[in-house]
């Protein structure tokens, strides 16, 4: 089971290994929130949602890889559980396609210094070579 925890500003992933009887789906499960900086102390259980499992590339066989969503304990998305709430625009906007734009820079090099860059120094900014 692998969510993502409470950690700012950046989250981190937690884990923690449950064995599932063959044929059997992965049930929700719990865990302990205080640890992972989803929950005080004095009232720390969590709910772990399976979403998603894959094969584990690295145990291989039949272990998978079950990902999860956190959930309070009344089956509520928790305040970390942003997947919940990308879920909701997903559904809501369902009828609309999504369009997504890549861009790649890079830099040609002339004579060992970037394209339109002055033998000495530097160019003006914004200048020729962008």
């Amino acid at each position: 089971y692998i969510w993502i925890h409470g950690t700012e500003p950046e989250p981190l992933l937690r884990s923690k290994t449950r064995i599932v009887k063959d044929g059997k789906e992965p049930e929700i499960w719990g865990f302990d929130g205080s640890s992972t900086n989803q929950a005080p102390g004095s009232n720390s259980d969590c709910v772990l949602r399976p979403v998603f499992t894959c094969p584990d590339p690295i145990r291989g066989g039949d272990n998978i890889l079950v990902l999860c969503e956190v959930e309070l304990t009344d089956f509520t998305p928790h305040p970390t559980n942003t997947r919940a709430k990308a879920r909701e625009l997903a559904e809501k906007y369902a009828d609309f396609a999504p369009h997504f734009g890549i861009e790649q820079e890079y830099t040609f090099f002339q004579n060992g210094r970037p394209l339109g860059w002055p033998a000495t120094g530097f160019p003006e900014p914004q200048g020729p070579y962008y």
